[in-house]
């Protein structure tokens, strides 16, 4: 299977430097890419770098967060120079395609290399409008010297009365704890989600604030012994050349919850081409790009996200030491359950006080 897929993405990386066809020509000679990206990480600088070497192709780059971009392509309609769209959160994507801002494309390569949960369900004539890139798990991150891993080793327990008044967690209502509170209530049911994000609230030891890396200073600190975060906020921590950061890193460990159930949530950064895209091929050009083993092993090194695309290898030793130079269960359910399931899920964390 991974030789196939090397040859395919080899043919595919030819192509990426010549033509594919008269239409491709033709959008190519104009040699530019107009990209709205809500990443903001430096080392994707060389991800666009990397592409214009590879292709000639001029990247021009609108930076905003997720919401501007969405405000930008609905107030733009079809006026919209846009060609490729990045979004980080699976639930933006799932608004994105509802609302008719991404066009259905068809990538052999982006289908083989991108996994079927990671990305759009195909309409009906085969064209797929948004793939993951790269993903991040939701890991609990606990206080090695307070709490024991098997407390902690399923997203179920934080609710459980043998961690009341240790649990920190950033705000209910954040893309990061809204797409895993969807799959939960996927996986448990609504009464039994519900139920859950109350028992969260009453072990919370103080007041949701702040962001992801927040929640792991404040494990090291003391104000709590267990938090939620992304995966590459503590290998972010674990890399730092600060010694502020160390110190923290050394304080913690961390787990991969439901390991002996349905897996580990993880969440998508990833792309569309955006539905009035002057440069259509050279956007699907881009998304293949993003799906390369060099662009990948930027996601993995860079910014210390996992590769979405299959049978990419990648030297990240945080990445590595977070799970013991193994590979770690993740979920299965399709990544867009989260969008379909987000109303639902804001009103039960408003009926568990949950902010």
């Amino acid at each position: 299977m991974i030789s196939s897929l090397k040859t395919l993405l080899a043919a595919c990386l030819v192509a990426l430097g010549g033509a594919a066809g008269a239409a491709d020509a033709a959008d190519a000679s104009q040699q530019v890419l107009n990209l709205y990206s809500a990443r903001h990480y430096p080392s994707d600088e060389m991800l666009y770098e990397g592409f214009t070497k590879a292709t000639g192709i001029k990247i021009n780059r609108v930076d905003a967060d997720d919401a501007g971009i969405m405000a930008r392509l609905k107030a733009e309609g079809s006026a919209s120079p846009a060609d490729v769209i990045l979004l980080v959160d699976a639930a933006r994507f799932y608004r994105g395609e509802q609302d008719g801002l991404f066009k259905p494309v068809r990538s052999k390569l982006l289908e083989e290399l991108i996994p079927a949960n990671l990305r759009a369900t195909p309409d009906a004539d085969g064209g797929i409008q948004w793939f993951g890139l790269s993903t991040r798990a939701r890991i609990i991150v606990y206080a090695k010297d307070k709490v024991q891993a098997q407390d902690v080793d399923s997203y179920e327990k934080l609710a459980d009365p043998v961690n009341k008044g240790k649990v920190c967690i950033r705000s209910g209502s954040h893309p990061y704890n809204l797409s895993l509170f969807g799959t939960l209530a996927e996986h448990m049911g609504e009464a039994k989600t519900e139920a859950w994000l109350k028992g969260v609230v009453a072990n919370m030891a103080r007041p949701p604030k702040g962001g992801d890396t927040d929640q792991i200073r404040a494990v090291a600190a003391g104000e709590c012994e267990i938090a939620v975060s992304n995966s590459y906020y503590l290998a972010r921590l674990m890399r730092s050349d600060k010694p502020a950061d160390q110190a923290v890193a050394a304080k913690v460990a961390a787990v991969f919850p439901n390991q002996d159930s349905w897996g580990t949530h993880v969440n998508i950064a990833g792309g569309a081409v955006a539905r009035h895209a002057p440069h259509p091929q050279n956007a699907i050009k881009f998304l293949e790009y993003l799906a390369s083993p060099e662009a990948q092993n930027y996601f993995a090194n860079g910014n210390n996200e996992w590769p979405a695309a299959k049978g990419v290898k990648f030297d990240n030793t945080a990445l590595q030491d977070m799970t013991g130079g193994k590979p770690f269960k993740t979920e299965t359910i399709h990544i867009s359950v989260v969008g379909k399931n987000m109303a639902r899920v804001q009103q039960m964390l408003d009926r568990a006080g949950f902010r």
